[in-house]
């Protein structure tokens, strides 16, 4: 899996080029079943692939938090909300709370993560690729092939099975 992880950048880069053809291609005909078909792609994808052999997302980008995530997060943690932002968040230039730091403050060794219960919003919904109106996150997706593996592999499936 290291292997696939320490390659995925590079094959990703390689690739920017006729992914981001394709979804601009997408945009302008949308298949009527895209969301079926990306549900689909994504639990197929998700059937064979392990996160915990992964977690390459804790390790190297942070999700933001929402004000939903940070009261649940605190709670969970026996602390005030203010608590919780100090100890761990900061804000980013688009004045969003992210992470201090990176890998995850909240993810072990084994790659498990501490919090995995009430683990952020834009954590439970990594990758994206089983998303509604699928179509209106394609920059989101171009970045996130070049992180997470499964989400690599279905971009290439939906290409595949998109483009016949």
């Amino acid at each position: 899996m290291q292997d696939v992880i320490n390659n995925l950048p590079k094959l990703a880069k390689d690739k920017h080029k006729e992914n981001k053809t394709f979804f601009n291609k997408l945009k302008k005909k949308l298949p009527k079943q895209l969301d079926y078909i990306m549900q689909e792609l994504h639990e197929e994808e998700f059937n064979k692939t392990d996160c915990l052999e992964c977690a390459n997302c804790c390790k190297t980008t942070g999700p933001l938090f929402t004000s939903k995530d940070i009261e649940r997060i605190s709670k969970y943690l026996k602390l005030k909300p203010q608590q919780f932002i100090e100890q761990y968040l900061r804000v980013d230039e688009d004045n969003d709370y992210v992470l201090q730091t990176v890998p995850c403050t909240f993810l072990g060794s084994d790659n498990y993560c501490s919090i995995y219960d009430v683990r952020p919003k834009a954590c439970r919904e990594f990758p994206h690729t089983d998303r509604k109106k699928f179509h209106q996150i394609s920059n989101l997706t171009l970045k996130n092939v070049a992180i997470c593996p499964a989400a690599f592999n279905i971009v290439e499936e939906m290409k595949k099975r998109l483009s016949k």
